[in-house]
């Protein structure tokens, strides 16, 4: 059971981030592996260990400072990596081609993604990537299991778990689940930097979503006192009315 994961370097998600213009100030940030990514190695670690074989292999677009968090996820359990060196965007359809185009001709079973990344928060890719390559995609799973050339998924909707069957191959975006991300151990950490992490330039796919600038969310206004007890409440409910457009 060969699967691969495509996995993305973001900014961790307890840093304070700063406003740079069009981007956000980096010096001093630490990038970690997207935690619906992390998710989604696991959820791979899991298959290959149920199958008794095969490989997991992560796969990453991004700059050359990418590899560590590569190493991140050979430290968990991967067998390999591979990066995609370029500059990234947010344009989700410029990476889900320069993903598909490395990917065209896998046959892994089953091509994994977190289903969204923290910093965009696009959900975007892993669908764009299953379409290009003309797979199955399921997105939004929490649970999966192999039986055969089929994946059944189970996914979390609103007063129960809708169950999908799948043929493999086959693209599915994982979210949380059941699939708490292994801690790396020191034996593992050593073994990852012997396995192989190869880098590469991507293709070239022009972007043609360009971020004009960022700015801060505006001030949160002061709160006010109406008044104390019973009587105050006409009053609040005006203001709830007229200004606040709240009833």
């Amino acid at each position: 059971m060969n699967v691969t994961v495509c996995v993305k370097r973001v900014p961790d998600t307890e840093t304070r981030v700063r406003i740079d213009g069009t981007g956000i100030e980096t010096t001093g940030v630490k990038f970690i592996v997207s935690p619906y990514d992390e998710f989604a190695v696991e959820a791979a670690l899991r298959t290959k260990e149920a199958a008794g074989d095969g490989a997991v292999s992560l796969l990453s677009l991004g700059d050359a400072s990418t590899a560590e968090s590569l190493r991140a996820g050979l430290a968990m359990g991967a067998d390999s990596a591979l990066l995609l060196t370029a500059d990234v965007g947010l344009d989700g359809l410029a990476t889900a081609k320069a993903l598909a185009n490395e990917l065209q001709g896998s046959d892994d079973a089953l091509i994994l993604f977190g289903v969204k990344a923290a910093d965009d928060d696009q959900q975007q890719v892993g669908p764009m990537v299953a379409t290009l390559l003309n797979r199955p995609c399921v997105t939004g799973v929490a649970s999966f299991e192999v039986q055969g050339d089929m994946a059944v998924c189970h996914r979390e909707v609103e007063g129960g778990v809708e169950v999908i069957e799948v043929d493999l191959p086959a693209v599915l975006t994982i979210t949380k689940g059941e699939y708490e991300p292994r801690y790396a151990s020191l034996k593992g950490i050593m073994a990852a930097k012997r396995k192989p992490l190869e880098e590469k330039e991507a293709t070239s796919v022009p972007e043609r979503l360009r971020v004009d600038r960022l700015s801060e969310p505006p001030a949160r206004a002061a709160g006010r006192i109406v008044g104390e007890g019973p009587d105050a409440v006409p009053e609040l409910l005006r203001l709830l009315r007229e200004e606040a457009n709240a009833l």
